[in-house]
């Protein structure tokens, strides 16, 4: 599972229109947008879970910088790292390869 950060949305937008936004790029597991917990108004950012690698990869190319009522959206991967539950490094480039040759490691087993 990897986890998008989708920073700078209006504090108006729902879940729903961010959903939007992602499904053409592949499935979406899950969409949180986050909110003060007294006001319980938007953050203005969210986070989105995709199941595939390459269906997250592709979003976050093709959606960096598009706007969003108004809005250009900062999208990348989350500083949590989280790829199919293995711990990556943040700005790690190597997150894709280690899983794969985690993965790898299992079959042979």
């Amino acid at each position: 599972m990897i986890s998008i950060f989708v920073g700078n949305l209006d504090y108006n937008a729902s879940e729903s229109d961010v959903r939007s936004l992602f499904e053409p790029h592949g499935r979406v597991s899950s969409v949180r947008i986050m909110s003060d917990p007294t006001t319980h108004r938007s953050r203005g950012f969210a986070f989105v879970s995709m199941p595939s690698l390459d269906d997250a990869d592709e979003a976050i190319r093709r959606l960096s910088g598009i706007s969003l009522h108004g809005r250009r959206l900062t999208i990348n991967e989350s500083q949590d790292g989280r790829r199919d539950g293995i711990r990556v490094s943040p700005g790690c480039n190597s997150g894709r390869s280690r899983a794969l040759e985690m993965f790898d490691a299992l079959c042979q087993e």
